[in-house]
């Protein structure tokens, strides 16, 4: 398996710089932004995609750790579904924190159900959209082609832009869900999406926002039925 690690450091001092140098491998590529991203991951993500020459993209948040085989399981699901513009798996998560780690391994328990469950790329999209999100960012791969032509993170999303991106590539190619683990999701740790409270402001915009988008590209029936039919499988 041929492999490229791009790790765009969004920090103004460059922290991640001297660890990228202590690996001593051609494949890996540090690039540190000319200026960050004032807390828009996006925009990180999009750099990063831009930079890559594969056909498949991953993007690992630097607080997650992938299983050994979690690539190459991924690419062969791709590559025995080439219609499928993307593929995601089963989060395991893992941390300090007991309290919230016991909740993070019902909640991706229970996702995992309904991943299982999911049929069609418009429920995947109508999940992401509407309910709780089966799947986090670490979770997922897509076709760079694919990535490109529904023209990657939106960055004028607050939070949650990876909900936005795979309900778009759902919507525009299909899926495959790998009802494996492929990542160790951390929790408890200090983060953009961990520091957000349920109530969170930034939450309700980014929804609202990614909602107006869905109805906007795909008219006022689709977007009530797809509402309609999220509210009656996820509750």
């Amino acid at each position: 398996m041929q492999l490229e690690i791009i790790v765009v450091d969004d920090s103004a001092e460059g922290s991640a710089r001297s660890a990228v140098a202590s690996v001593d491998d051609p494949r890996v590529h540090y690039e540190l932004r000319t200026e960050p991203s004032g807390g828009r991951p996006a925009r990180v993500r999009n750099d990063g995609a831009s930079l890559a020459r594969g056909r498949y993209l991953y993007f690992l948040d630097d607080d997650d750790l992938l299983f050994p085989d979690t690539l190459s399981t991924m690419m062969r699901a791709l590559d025995a579904a080439p219609d499928a513009g993307m593929a995601f798996g089963v989060i395991l998560p893992f941390g300090a924190d007991e309290l919230r780690l016991h909740q993070q391994q019902a909640y991706f328990v229970n996702a995992r159900r309904l991943a299982a469950k999911l049929r069609t790329a418009h429920q995947l999209s109508a999940s992401l959209i509407f309910c709780p999100a089966v799947l986090v960012n670490s979770a997922c791969m897509a076709r760079r082609s694919v990535f490109e032509n529904v023209g990657g993170f939106d960055a004028g999303i607050p939070v949650c832009e990876d909900a936005d991106l795979w309900a778009r590539i759902a919507d525009a190619t299909g899926f495959v869900f790998i009802d494996q683990p492929v990542v160790n999701y951390r929790t408890g740790a200090t983060s953009l999406m961990h520091n957000l409270a349920d109530g969170d402001a930034k939450l309700h915009v980014s929804y609202r926002y990614m909602q107006q988008k869905y109805r906007q590209a795909h008219g006022a029936l689709k977007f009530l039925a797809m509402k309609l039919w999220a509210r009656a499988f996820f509750h």
